[in-house]
């Protein structure tokens, strides 16, 4: 008998694990594509074009920080400052820096939100574009990053979950 009740406890529970997956999954499908259009309310956009670049005098933790995360959880493709990328020379952090937010700016419509990383990054007007380097720049043709949807990810770790659960019984 413990060992029905164990077996319908564990059941019970992998239920309610996949579950939670799929609602996730369905909130993931619904979050909307973004667009190269400003938000409403922006005025960066009005004077122009901008660009968001790393700020110099920042410390370098924090602006390490900020790069690991546009190019990680912010979903910034960074491979031209990967070794061998059109923007990889300099190989200093402020550079790369600056590279991956602008490319995380330009993807999510040139809001001031998306230039700010804390408080590492500022917007400006001149191009910071060199030799074979180009920076992205809102209407000068449209941006897709490499980098794959976090959501396509999602069904492997539900997997690896599984299987987890699967071995502590």
């Amino acid at each position: 008998m413990r060992k029905k009740i164990w077996v319908l406890q564990c059941l019970l529970f992998l239920e309610c694990f996949l579950v939670e997956a799929m609602v996730q999954e369905k909130a993931d499908a619904a979050i909307p594509v973004t667009t190269l259009s400003p938000p409403e309310g922006n005025t960066t956009f009005l004077g122009g074009t901008t660009w968001c670049v790393a700020l110099a005098g920042v410390p370098q933790i924090d602006l390490q920080n900020a790069l690991d995360w546009a190019c990680g959880l912010g979903m910034t493709d960074c491979s031209a400052i990967q070794d061998g990328g059109a923007c990889f020379e300099p190989d200093t952090l402020l550079s790369h820096a600056s590279y991956a937010f602008n490319n995380y700016y330009q993807q999510n419509g040139n809001s001031d939100i998306a230039c700010n990383f804390g408080g590492t990054a500022t917007l400006t007007k001149s191009n910071p574009s060199y030799g074979k380097c180009n920076y992205a720049a809102s209407g000068l043709g449209s941006l897709h990053s490499s980098a794959t949807p976090l959501s396509k990810h999602r069904p492997n770790f539900v997997w690896w979950k599984f299987a987890g659960i699967l071995l502590l019984l």
